[in-house]
């Protein structure tokens, strides 16, 4: 699903998409779409297709240099988009969650 929503900048619409967070079913919330498919693409790319994965500190190491510049200059919240990208596709079983300390992700 996917909605619009006016940029105050430029006056032009920006696509949003819909995330779901694993930790709180059946809540959703609309996200920048640009920002949120860059992070998906380059998650997915970096994640490991089997266990044990990565922590999360290993993923985000990987993720930031290969993510673009134009969407997240110097790294800004790569973070945040790395978290919300991450729980929604744990929600969506395209990615398992490992509870192991520290917790690790792989692709499903």
């Amino acid at each position: 699903m996917t909605a619009k929503k006016l940029s105050a900048s430029k006056g032009r619409p920006r696509a949003r998409v819909i995330v779901k967070n694993v930790n709180r079913p059946g809540k959703s919330r609309p996200v920048d779409a640009a920002n949120y498919q860059a992070m998906r693409r380059t998650l997915l790319r970096v994640l490991p297709p089997k266990s044990p994965g990565f922590t999360l500190f290993e993923l985000y190491r990987a993720v930031l240099p290969r993510l673009p510049a134009d969407l997240f200059p110097g790294g800004a919240k790569a973070g945040w988009w790395m978290k919300t990208v991450q729980l929604d596709l744990e929600a969506k079983g395209i990615i398992t969650r490992k509870k192991t300390k520290p917790l690790r992700l792989h692709r499903s």
